[in-house]
């Protein structure tokens, strides 16, 4: 799911994405009650309406800020109070105002207010933020009046404690909610413990629902994760590295800002079949890049094209029963050398899927 926290993929039409092949967008509902208010969108027929865009929509519950602007945050019970970087006055955000906004915003998956922290912090905190969140996800049940069009999904929190993603993973089973999401990673992690969280929770939740790896957007995560049996992503990674002049590739990520670009004439990727691929030249957007919006604007169409392919061929392959080969074949072009990370093959192993044929001997990178 690319990220439009502001109701805007930046840079680009609605009809731009739906062209690439976007399903569903995200957007942030701290953002939108700030600019241009819940109200107002609701006014104006949701948000759907209000950004022209007609297939589905997330809303996130705004409770990554807590990490994002901690220094703005102050949580407690009974919520989060947020100094509004706007104009600087106190916001409450409760778990009953959050889905209150979403409801109001009207996107199609609803997620619920959770208490957050950094992966990186341990101690008493990671324990507190986790029972929190199994407490405030029944004042958001209770609080969500449209629950026949608005698909609510549970955050799965506990840091990096087993025991407490596992009693996480329970309660919020217990409640039997449409969907779930695995929170509180992608937040400095070493992706030996990434990795094993995502796997310790989707073997856990159940396999007739959406199980959703929050903040993920690196295309080898979203591979191993899917691995694991994780189904949904969002990130502003494919966005945001395009407008400091990267584009992503079957290799890895294409630098153009580089001099080397200066008089190349191929494309971004000479087997990409996007409209930027087709029509300019590395040459024409390393002039762009950084300067100009359209550079950005270029490269967000083609990362977030990167991004709708891989997702439409990894979808595939599991359907033609070849995910295994699409591994490999994925891995191969990043890491033509065998130098595959030590995590990425202790995940595989896990996972069940042999990338043996990809893997130089005594492999031990870990970036």
């Amino acid at each position: 799911m690319p990220v439009g926290t502001q109701g805007t993929i930046k840079g680009l039409t609605t009809n731009q994405l739906e062209e690439i092949g976007c399903q569903i967008i995200l957007g942030n509902t701290y953002h939108l009650a700030l600019r241009p208010s819940s109200e107002l969108i609701d006014e104006l027929g949701g948000l759907h309406k209000f950004m022209n865009w007609p297939r589905a929509l997330l809303t996130d519950s705004g409770g990554f800020q807590m990490v994002s602007l901690l220094h703005l945050a102050d949580i407690t019970e009974k919520g989060v109070t947020f100094q509004s970087p706007v104009d600087g006055k106190p916001m409450l955000l409760t778990p009953e105002e959050s889905i209150q906004i979403q409801n109001r915003i009207g996107a199609d998956i609803i997620m619920a207010l959770d208490d957050v922290v950094k992966t990186t912090i341990t101690g008493p905190r990671v324990e507190e933020a986790m029972y929190r969140t199994l407490r405030w996800i029944d004042r958001c049940i209770a609080a969500h009046k449209r629950p026949e069009e608005q698909n609510l999904f549970g955050i799965v929190q506990g840091g990096l404690d087993p025991v407490l993603r596992d009693i996480c993973v329970r309660g919020l089973v217990d409640r039997k909610l449409p969907g779930y999401a695995i929170g509180g990673l992608s937040g400095g992690e070493d992706k030996n413990s990434f990795w094993r969280v995502v796997a310790q929770c989707t073997a856990a939740l159940p396999e007739d629902k959406p199980r959703y790896v929050m903040g993920v957007g690196y295309p080898l995560d979203i591979v191993v994760c899917s691995a694991l049996g994780a189904d949904m992503y969002d990130c502003v990674y494919p966005t945001r590295t395009a407008r400091f002049g990267t584009a992503l590739v079957p290799e890895g990520v294409l630098k153009l800002k580089h001099k080397a670009m200066a008089d190349d004439t191929r494309p971004i990727d000479p087997a990409c079949m996007c409209m930027v691929c087709k029509n300019y030249t590395r040459a024409y957007i390393h002039c762009l890049v950084t300067k100009d919006a359209m550079g950005s604007q270029l490269l967000s169409y083609h990362n977030l094209y990167y991004m709708m392919k891989l997702s439409r061929d990894l979808h595939s392959s599991i359907i033609q029963e070849r995910f295994p080969e699409f591994v490999c074949e994925f891995l191969q072009k990043m890491f033509p050398k065998g130098d595959v990370p030590e995590w990425v093959c202790n995940a595989m192993e896990v996972a069940g899927i042999d990338i043996s044929c990809c893997c130089a001997p005594f492999s031990s990178s870990q970036d």
